[in-house]
């Protein structure tokens, strides 16, 4: 319609699935109380009329594989069904970090409400109720079931099945000899969906994003979030502090506790976080201000200040390969 091919198998799986509900119904005929019979209703996709004129034109069943009790099923219709419709620009999304950069999209689905009707044919009354009896507990008024929709997606969606009626009809005509069919139809209504085609997109690793929501400020000043990329780089005292590259730039994740100062630092009288990296970044720490959450710093070649400091690379060193975590920067203009 607006170019390129695609065709998701829709409707065939919607008739699979159907169909699958009741493919192994069984019934069993007792004398007394001992099983003389059992045997499984067959099901076919096939209009009612059809089956009923294919035993008509046979009534002694001289050709094989056409007796009863046996099912028939078939769609009637379809409408669209606006109460499910979701937003139209939204996608569906399938991909990985590991992927060769690229992700699979597709838009949200078309709700429409497909039609099947299934008649049960049976020769005997009881026949028909145990059919029905095995089929009508499972409708309460609806049964959802889980189909795998888009193979590209692997995306299972939740189908409600509804059974909307239920009718008997005896097809009793003629003389003693005229064969006899019950027939029992059942309508149901199956919330579906269609799909579009898929198409792909490049994957997005990097988002810096800021937000400025419209809180009251205190002193001047209101919130500002900051999300983007982090390599995280633990900063402990038995690994080499070469691990942090001289002269690159980092951002202060953790700035560490003062109960788990560096050793160094401790048996050199620092016993205070601010002085510790004070003491790693400057030769003196007077008249240096004390460093936050999210500063930034010059790596050089001394010892680490606390044991369990967390630092990162800042953003315009992190490569698009790196093993990276989300993190969120809240800053407060109030401080």
């Amino acid at each position: 319609m607006y170019g390129g091919h695609f065709y998701n198998e829709s409707t065939r799986r919607y008739v699979a699935v159907f169909g699958t509900l009741f493919n192994n119904i069984q019934i069993e005929r007792k004398s007394g109380s001992t099983s003389v019979q059992r045997m499984k209703v067959p099901i076919n996709y096939a209009p009612m009329q059809k089956v009923l004129a294919r035993l008509e034109q046979d009534p002694n069943l001289d050709a094989p594989a056409m007796s009863l009790p046996r099912m028939s099923f078939e769609m009637t219709g379809m409408s669209y069904s606006p109460e499910r419709k979701l937003t139209s620009l939204t996608r569906q999304v399938s991909g990985s970090p590991t992927s060769d950069g690229s992700v699979t999209t597709m838009y949200t689905p078309a709700p429409y409400d497909i039609e099947f009707q299934l008649n049960i044919m049976t020769k005997h009354n009881e026949d028909g109720m145990k059919i029905i009896e095995q089929i009508l507990p499972y409708f309460k008024p609806d049964c959802t079931v889980s189909v795998k929709m888009i193979d590209e997606l692997n995306t299972y969606v939740d189908i409600p099945i509804l059974l909307t009626s239920v009718s008997q009809e005896d097809s009793y005509d003629g003389d003693f000899q005229t064969r006899r069919a019950l027939i029992w139809t059942l309508n149901f209504t199956l919330k579906g969906y269609y799909f579009g085609p898929t198409s792909p997109k490049k994957q997005i690793k990097f988002a810096d994003v800021n937000l400025h929501p419209n809180f009251p400020p205190l002193t001047g000043g209101g919130e500002q979030i900051h999300a983007y990329p982090v390599v995280r780089v633990g900063m402990v005292d038995d690994v080499d502090p070469n691990s942090l590259t001289e002269n690159a730039q980092y951002t202060i994740l953790d700035l560490g506790t003062v109960e788990n100062i560096n050793p160094y630092w401790t048996n050199n009288g620092v016993t205070d976080v601010q002085n510790a990296w004070k003491k790693y970044l400057y030769e003196t720490p007077a008249g240096q201000a004390d460093l936050k959450l999210n500063d930034t710093f010059t790596a050089t070649s001394r010892h680490y200040p606390t044991s369990d400091a967390v630092v990162s690379l800042t953003r315009a060193d992190i490569d698009i390969d790196d093993s990276w975590e989300g993190y969120a920067v809240i800053k407060d203009g109030d401080s």
